[in-house]
């Protein structure tokens, strides 16, 4: 369905009131690539919008919008130890979640809760709580939008890095992604509990992790649907050796992560939060009190007011730690 002037204010988790010039819906693969074929994207001016989870609209969009809505779970193949599964791209990427614990499938029970749809999670290699979506994946469909061919990009193809993959760099507004396929455990006996602060307890399952990582996100983060807000706005920075003694010499409770190149990696909230900034307020936007890395919209603020906002605590951190930071979530 194609819609004009359309408003994307549920379309996006931050509650910006953009309009888009035109929005198409898509119900199947099927037709979108009869879609693709016939209206012949600029794709220079067309946005793949999933979940809306890790968006800021500045302002409206003067192009064309397309949304995946189709959502179905396949089991591909089995193995004595492993299922290969496929979701189709306008999944909720937290039903994925529960499907595989409901179904006994161990690996992505540490990505719970996480907002957005399955098609944008191998875009930004959605991690948390010591996992990452990309040592899951297989396999990637997807269709050009130039001409609405096919292609599969084998999970080497996508070049997966810390919030980061080919989506985002050299074939972005390339492709549409259509389903994405999961190598997942059977029955697992063991568990990822690398991030100290998740306690399943006694509930050593499947279902106990999850529950544990949905208590810790619920406890940390605001609720888009009360708070608009997209997440962690910031990337963690990985700074040197020679920046991190330095800097380690000067804030000892620095906290870090060796990143095993040579490399540490800093909390983003942590210098947000030593640059004073956190619970801080900028007419309608604001940095959360609970969290430094997340930027909220306290009451219809415009996606310059965020942006601006985030601009200057990008420049406070720089002053004073000489750290650039990364923004996280995209600027359109």
């Amino acid at each position: 369905m194609i819609r004009y002037n359309y408003s994307l204010k549920r379309h996006n988790t931050f509650g910006i009131a953009a309009r888009a010039r035109r929005f198409i819906s898509l119900e199947s693969a099927e037709e979108a690539k009869a879609i693709i074929k016939k209206e012949n994207f600029n794709t220079d001016n067309c946005l793949v919008l999933g979940g809306g989870s890790n968006i800021l609209f500045t302002g409206d969009y003067g192009g064309t919008i397309i949304k995946p809505f189709f959502n179905k779970i396949t089991i591909e193949r089995k193995s004595s130890d492993n299922v290969i599964i496929s979701a189709e791209a306008g999944l909720e990427w937290d039903k994925l979640v529960e499907w595989t614990v409901e179904n006994d499938l161990g690996g992505l029970e540490n990505l719970s809760f996480i907002p957005g749809n399955v098609g944008a999670a191998p875009i930004q290699n959605i991690g948390a709580y010591g996992a990452e979506v990309s040592n899951l994946i297989t396999r990637i469909h997807a269709l050009s939008l130039e001409n609405g061919e096919n292609r599969v990009f084998h999970n080497e193809e996508c070049m997966f890095g810390y919030r980061d993959s080919i989506f985002k760099n050299e074939l972005k507004s390339k492709y549409l992604i259509t389903s994405v396929e999961f190598r997942l455990k059977k029955s697992p006996v063991t568990f990822n509990l690398s991030y100290g602060k998740l306690e399943p307890g006694g509930e050593m399952t499947l279902y106990g992790i999850r529950k544990a990582v949905i208590k810790v996100r619920k406890e940390k983060l605001p609720d888009p649907a009360v708070k608009g807000n997209a997440g962690s706005f910031f990337k963690n920075p990985v700074i040197n050796m020679h920046s991190y003694a330095d800097l380690k010499m000067r804030y000892h409770d620095m906290p870090s992560w060796r990143t095993g190149t040579g490399h540490y990696k800093i909390p983003a909230a942590w210098l947000i939060e030593k640059a004073g900034w956190k619970g801080k307020k900028a007419g309608r936007a604001g940095v959360d009190h609970k969290h430094a890395l997340i930027l909220v919209n306290l009451g219809n603020a415009k996606g310059t007011e965020i942006l601006e906002l985030s601009n200057s605590i990008t420049d406070s951190v720089r002053s004073k730690f000489g750290i650039t930071l990364e923004k996280e979530v995209n600027i359109i």
